[in-house]
């Protein structure tokens, strides 16, 4: 059981790097592709606010996703973990190779679906039906946890979109200069949002390896210990430095052309989403709801600007993970249970 548990452990690890590449450069794309920093300036700001947020964003996420199996064998709980983080590392690497902005908790909540129904069934996973009816704060349940997936785009769509149109109204007798003060907000909101983003993003592993001490009888209740806290943060950080670069081309300039009003659009409208969602506990995709308030600014611009080809690859992208992901844990379980 310790080395499946510290196979385990180590597949974590090893998805939050994926994680930092794909989710955590998305932080970077508007910010830079509008030349409100250098690429330098721009990743190094975004990776170090990631760091602090997954050292200092508490545990409300990680612990949302730590109780979404109702499995109760120990030996059982770490292989659907396994197979959960192969299937999510796997699909990230994959979309990374193909310059394909994908979500990180998509294809770990699509593990966890298809890994624990295959190993017991339907009822492996705690799907939590009736909370739908508790305070939308209260995040439990993988039903709920699955609407906040959906709600958290379709809001960074309507946030782009309205952001701009507000804009366009504030900003429309200012002169040229304005784009100085627009720049140096763009710095404060790409900050706030990198902190958020490092926050919800590194709690869906810390909250993984919580649940694999546990079960490996390591810790004698759910916790996050403080150093798989800071391993997370630094790795994060350098997924982000790493191999961020084909994902921030996407997203930054394959879309539609961005100007510095459009990245703080863009942010503030991500931002928020996050922040929210991060406070209330939900793990949401900061890729999906990024690269959609990006289209959302750029239908409100003009939008035969927009690339809509790109925005068809994404939305195929957001269809296909959970899916996909389901059913590679599955096969992976089922793999691992035969051997």
């Amino acid at each position: 059981m310790l080395t499946i548990a510290l196979a385990t452990i180590a597949i974590a690890f090893a998805f939050t790097f994926t994680n930092g590449f794909q989710d955590a450069a998305t932080i970077a794309a508007t910010f830079i592709a509008s030349r409100s920093a250098t690429p330098r300036q721009g990743i190094l700001m975004v990776a170090g606010m990631n760091m602090l947020g997954a050292v200092l964003g508490g545990s409300a996420v990680a612990f949302t996703l730590s109780g979404l199996l109702t499995i109760t064998d120990p030996d059982l709980v770490l292989r659907v973990l396994f197979a959960a983080l192969i299937a999510a590392a796997g699909w990230n690497l994959g979309a990374w190779y193909v310059s394909l902005p994908s979500s990180s908790t998509h294809a770990l909540i699509g593990g966890l679906i298809g890994a624990g129904v295959t190993a017991a069934g339907t009822g492996s996973v705690y799907w939590g039906v009736a909370e739908l009816l508790a305070p939308p704060h209260e995040v439990t349940g993988m039903v709920k946890v699955v609407l906040f997936l959906a709600v958290s785009i379709i809001v960074g769509l309507g946030g782009g979109y309205g952001m701009r149109r507000c804009t366009r109204v504030l900003l429309r007798n200012a002169k040229r200069t304005v784009n100085r003060t627009i720049v140096r907000i763009n710095w404060a909101a790409a900050a706030g949002m990198a902190f958020f983003n490092g926050s919800n993003d590194a709690q869906k592993q810390l909250g993984i390896i919580a649940l694999v001490l546990f079960a490996a009888g390591e810790t004698a209740a759910l916790e996050v210990p403080l150093w798989a806290r800071f391993v997370c943060a630094v790795l994060l950080s350098a997924g982000t430095l790493g191999g961020g670069w084909r994902i921030m081309k996407t997203i930054g300039s394959r879309i539609f052309t961005l100007e510095p009003v459009h990245s703080l659009d863009s942010q503030i409208s991500s931002g928020v989403t996050l922040a929210a969602s991060t406070l209330a506990g939900a793990p949401v995709s900061s890729t999906h709801i990024i690269t959609m308030s990006v289209i959302g600014v750029g239908a409100a611009e003009n939008p035969r600007m927009v690339r809509w080809r790109i925005g068809e690859e994404l939305v195929l992208s957001i269809v296909l993970t959970l899916p996909a992901t389901m059913l590679l844990s599955g096969a992976i379980l089922y793999v691992m249970q035969a051997c």
